[in-house]
């Protein structure tokens, strides 16, 4: 069907699929970003059960390096509210692709549409009829 269409309703078209692409990658960010939040989370209320003088190592690339409580903690904190940040960015970030997607989405619908009107087939067109 694409090769019957105009060519303004193509390139809306091709905008569309882009910014599906944008959502998907933007949500597996989030994903992994709110995973990560997690973990941090459950490893300071594991510290909170700990005593402050249980040796506590930390992973450095391929190596566990001896580190103590309120250096743990520290660090823990601080990766605790940069994820915070991150999940916030990536989830205005998909409500502006979503915002994006659903007004070039109407568009679209319009330019191939707009001509039908009312009286056109019966019930009420819906998020995903046609295509």
């Amino acid at each position: 069907m694409q090769g019957n269409l105009p060519p303004e309703a193509q390139e809306k078209l091709e905008e569309l699929q882009d910014l599906q692409d944008t959502a998907q990658q933007v949500a597996m960010q989030k994903q992994q970003a709110e995973t990560q939040l997690n973990e941090a989370e459950t490893a300071l209320d594991e510290l909170e059960t700990l005593d402050e003088e249980t040796a506590m190592y930390r992973e450095v690339g391929e190596l566990f390096v001896k580190t103590d409580y309120e250096t743990a903690q520290a660090d823990l904190e601080e990766k605790k509210e940069n994820l915070e940040i991150r999940v916030q960015t990536l989830e205005k970030q998909e409500n502006r692709v979503r915002e994006q997607f659903e007004d070039l989405q109407e568009e679209l619908q319009s330019m191939l549409g707009g001509a039908g009107g009312p009286g056109g087939a019966g019930g009420a067109p819906g998020p995903g009829a046609g295509g």
